[in-house]
């Protein structure tokens, strides 16, 4: 990669509707952040832009769930996630927002041009509309059936199961999301940009002319959006939370916001220029620059369809030259959901795990869903810390400082003449800045942090295989060289480790005494990266263990969201029709206890149970097979209604039947005394 080259670098604007989670991070702003940082590191002039994105139907809908106002959601979202963002390192040269003066005056006159060149269609036609709430059924207004796969909780705007996008109207039996109503239809006017005029293009541009180096995901789901054939788009709202349509008839009426939303890109460019005195313009119209987007596979189409489309009909504007979408990232098993709690929340993480921003971090980026969905568990946090972090990159990092300060008072050693094991790692060393720039510069962030890695293992090697500890017995001259090339690779670590682990490696330059640090370029060129006669500081861990206590923690978390939401979402039946207490006297309810069970044959559900109820031991057939084994309900107490007329279940003669309910996971309970003293046959009353 040449140096000095200009890039503009993009990450999807996170919505304001609620904080971020390790979602977020892993399939966005991480692997920007390395992107970013590795540019940067590497020379060039580097953009890296991001904001808020406060417009839209959700925003509207939380205030009024809330009972406060827009700007109070987003104004109390907007701290949360920046703060966040700051936390963990994300190093945005500019993080602006959508309710901001300077994008309002952004998306309004990008919109006035094209309405000018006539490259709107303006029309007229039938909406979702509902009477008692009075308004329009935009967006995430109203709900139904995807039209595509068939999911019945289908936003108007996209469906968030097979990630497809489409019109309020488009879905089967919608009912709107505010008073639950069946809407009826009314006519309005909107402007439409016409997809199906940029259709051609896009497939030259994208499809053929980036096959060989975008993502697949990508490449498919445009391929697919293409293949269906687009149509046009509207680009205005019946909304009064947003931006003002600012032509004539546009009264009551907001830019749609996935048309403002991207353009939040440049007007937060436009921020960040003003305020460093710079021209913005080159960083989105120079064709010297490049521009990368980040986002999640749900936004695929609006970046790689709606936004080039915008881009092109305005006429000025460069076109990215990748959008290297991300997957997925599940979190133990399940889909993460914002409204279900079930996530791992960035500014609640660092209240469990302080100053271990890069642990996670790293884990993130080493299991990033870069090509499928993959999945976040608390156990795989912990061995990466403590098989990898703390075992293969701070067990190298504190030899190497402990034994220099040990063996010369933290002054690096004069090398003597160099082995051959010692150029053979030097060499290696060398091509480590090169690996990694690779796997970045692709996109396989995954793969760069194992080389990272690889990185160590081969510093630990060197010293395993030398053993200096060993040899400063009888040949201490030989472990000054030993020790000087430890120390070129612990520096060249410092240097390669900044994109992915920017604490870890300030913190790791401060114990070098290289606050200057290492170019990047540099490390392939020379074999001093750190110069004999230099003193380093004391040994201080970059990385502590996790122990498996901290773990449970998170886990026993989780476990209380998935019981509180079973909990909420619980149906629980309605009352049966009022009986007499006499009817109630007719109920014959014993103490028993299970003396013996057996599975009937060729059945799933059905257990042959032997049952002391006291006044007798009886058979009874019950269908509780697949919530428990034979073996496992042995002296288990129940409660038996011992005087209910036998019946033959699969030819065994049932003599009564056990008392049952449902757990919140939907397995059987049995409702039993809660007293072990109660004996076998006492009644319930």
């Amino acid at each position: 990669m040449s140096n000095s080259k200009r890039y503009t670098i993009t990450a999807a604007l996170p919505y304001t509707n609620g904080p971020v989670h390790i979602g977020h991070l892993a399939g966005v702003y991480v692997p920007a952040d390395i992107y970013a940082r590795y540019l940067r590191n590497t020379g060039n002039d580097v953009l890296y832009i991001c904001g808020s994105d406060e417009h839209g139907v959700p925003i509207t809908l939380k205030a009024k769930k809330e009972g406060v106002s827009p700007q109070d959601i987003v104004d109390k979202y907007h701290a949360i996630i920046k703060q966040s963002f700051n936390d963990f390192g994300i190093s945005f040269d500019n993080y602006s927002r959508t309710s901001a003066k300077v994008h309002h005056d952004t998306a309004s006159e990008f919109f006035k041009k094209l309405y000018d060149e006539g490259k709107f269609i303006e029309e007229a036609s039938e909406q979702l509309y509902d009477a008692e709430a009075n308004q329009f059924l935009a967006d995430r207004f109203v709900v139904g059936t995807c039209p595509k796969c068939g999911n019945d909780e289908s936003y108007g705007d996209q469906c968030e199961q097979c990630g497809t996008s489409h019109n309020a109207t488009d879905l089967i039996n919608p009912k709107s999301a505010i008073t639950g109503n069946v809407p009826t239809t009314k006519v309005t006017k909107h402007w439409y940009l016409p997809l199906d005029k940029y259709e051609k293009w896009l497939r030259e541009w994208i499809v053929e002319g980036h096959k060989n180096d975008w993502k697949t995901n990508v490449l498919g789901q445009v391929k697919s959006w293409l293949d269906d054939g687009l149509k046009p788009r509207a680009v205005t709202r019946d909304l009064d939370w947003g931006i003002p349509v600012p032509v004539e008839g546009g009264e009551g009426k907001v830019l749609y916001v996935w048309f403002d939303a991207p353009i939040g890109y440049i007007s937060s460019t436009k921020e960040w220029a003003a305020r460093e005195g710079k021209d913005w313009e080159p960083y989105w119209k120079d064709e010297n620059t490049k521009l990368i987007h980040f986002i999640g596979k749900d936004n695929i189409v609006f970046h790689c369809i709606i936004f080039p489309a915008m881009l092109k009909a305005e006429g000025s504007y460069i076109l990215p030259e990748n959008v290297p979408a991300n997957e997925f990232l599940n979190l133990e098993g399940d889909k993460i959901s914002t409204s279900k709690n079930w996530a791992v929340w960035l500014h609640e993480y660092l209240e469990d795990f302080p100053g271990m921003q890069d642990v996670l971090r790293y884990t993130l980026t080493a299991n990033a869903p870069e090509t499928k969905d993959n999945d976040f568990t608390w156990k795989d946090f912990q061995a990466r810390n403590n098989n990898e972090l703390v075992a293969i990159f701070g067990n190298f990092i504190n030899r190497v400082v402990v034994l220099t300060n040990k063996y010369y008072e933290g002054v690096i050693p004069e090398p003597n003449e160099f082995t051959d094991v010692d150029n053979e790692t030097l060499e290696k060393l060398q091509k480590y800045p090169s690996i990694i720039a690779s796997s970045i510069e692709r996109y396989r962030f995954r793969e760069a942090s194992q080389e990272l890695m690889n990185l160590a293992r081969l510093g630990n090697k060197y010293l395993a295989d030398e053993e200096p500890w060993k040899q400063i017995k009888t040949d201490p001259e030989r472990v000054k060289t030993v020790m000087y090339v430890a120390l070129q690779i612990a520096a060249a670590l410092a240097v390669v480790c900044e994109p992915f682990l920017p604490f870890s490696a300030e913190k790791l330059k401060g114990i070098l005494n290289i606050s200057e640090g290492v170019a990047w370029n540099a490390i392939e060129k020379s074999e001093t990266l750190i110069a004999p006669n230099h003193k380093i500081g004391k040994a201080e861990l970059l990385f502590s263990k996790i122990e498996d206590k901290d773990i449970q923690v998170q886990l026993d978390k989780l476990e209380a969201t998935k019981a509180a939401n079973e909990a909420e979402n619980k149906v629980v039946e309605p009352q049966k029709e009022t009986i007499e207490f006499d009817d109630f006297t007719k109920l014959d309810m014993r103490v028993g206890t299970i003396i013996e069970a057996v599975k009937v044959p060729k059945t799933k559900k059905l257990l042959q149970l032997k049952v002391d109820v006291g006044i007798d031991t009886r058979t009874i057939v019950s269908g509780i097979a697949e919530s428990f084994k034979p073996e496992d309900i042995i002296g288990q107490k129940v409660t038996v209604l011992v005087n209910l007329t036998p019946r033959k279940l699969r030819g065994v003669e049932s003599q009564g039947m056990i008392l049952m309910t449902d757990t919140p996971d939907g397995k059987l309970a049995f409702i039993e005394p809660e007293n072990d003293s109660v004996k076998n046959g006492e009644q319930v009353s």
